[in-house]
């Protein structure tokens, strides 16, 4: 299943104490679903509108860049999890029901382990990312095909609402404390944008700020294109759902105005400025292929137009 205009992407943010980590990557069914509902209770609180919507939610913790990937790829196993999940309860058609138990106005879907293994359409968590501080538990909120309108509303309340006070409830903060046997040093709800935000600024903390366009192209709008010119800095090209990164030699390093000026023709300080250069190319590609972005080195010789062969290749 595709996701719709009428679905809103979120996650349970867990910020681990210093040093820590989650002994649990993953929980259980009966575990899972009691984490859901009181994710549930707690949005409720915040906007009562989303008891309008099915919330879906995968018990287990992944490092932001395996949310941030085209396609939101983990929050489509959920949708396609909650399309051929069975024997879904109705909801209320009566609004004094509804009055009186607001969340089950909606359905809610915890789907966790089986003796410690996610259903097979899911992406397990990746062990190379698995220590980062900031863990995330993704959910969604699903309405019918044609209640598009009615979430945007939902979702421009929950983003506004998230931004200044998505603090998990105590109880809610508590549980999952205990159940991913994770020492929490804070917990919130943060909707996929926020998530975004939050990468720019990390980003842009590590000094990676000129690589974050391209991420955020690919992210949001995937058919679009997006370039990073900026020497001294690798010169690529998003388009077509890959980025293409202009593949050098030391001198159509230099032809291209490529090595800062300053060293002039200091054969030593241009050979080690040319190894950093090629240094930053790997970790570009690195990070890209960490949001699972495509990633493609495209030769040019050192009389040829960099940016032609990125656009025409």
């Amino acid at each position: 299943m595709s996701i719709t205009p009428a679905t809103f992407l979120g996650a349970l943010a867990l910020e681990l104490r210093p040093g820590a980590h989650a002994e649990r990557d993953a929980l259980e069914t009966a575990a899972a679903g009691q984490l859901a509902g009181q994710v549930a209770h707690d949005l409720h609180q915040l906007v009562p509108a989303v008891a309008d919507f099915d919330l879906a939610l995968l018990a287990a913790h992944y490092d932001p860049v395996e949310l941030l990937r085209p396609g939101w790829p983990l929050h489509a196993a959920i949708a396609a999890l909650v399309e051929r999940a069975p024997g879904l309860s109705p909801r209320p058609s009566s609004p004094d029901a509804q009055r009186e138990a607001p969340m089950a106005a909606s359905r809610i879907l915890a789907f966790g382990a089986r003796d410690g293994v996610l259903p097979a359409a899911v992406p397990a968590p990746e062990s190379d990312y698995a220590q980062g501080a900031l863990r995330l538990v993704p959910f969604l909120l699903r309405g019918a095909a044609d209640a598009g309108q009615r979430m945007a509303e939902v979702a421009s309340a929950l983003e506004e609402t998230l931004f200044d006070r998505g603090m998990v409830g105590a109880a809610t903060a508590l549980y999952a404390q205990e159940a991913f046997a994770a020492p929490l040093e804070h917990a919130r709800y943060a909707s996929i944008h926020d998530l975004a935000v939050l990468m720019a600024m990390q980003y842009e903390h590590a000094g990676l700020t000129a690589l974050w366009p391209l991420i955020e192209t690919a992210l949001l709008a995937p058919g679009a294109e997006s370039w990073l010119d900026a020497a001294p800095e690798p010169l690529a090209r998003y388009a077509h759902g890959e980025v293409r990164i202009a593949l050098l030699d030391a001198d159509g390093w230099r032809a291209g105005g490529f090595a800062p000026a300053a060293l002039g023709a200091d054969a030593g300080k241009l050979e080690r400025a040319f190894a950093q250069f090629e240094a930053r190319q790997r970790q570009f590609a690195a990070i890209l292929g960490a949001h699972a972005i495509a990633v493609r080195f495209d030769h040019c010789p050192p009389a040829s137009d960099p940016r032609a062969t990125l656009r025409d290749a």
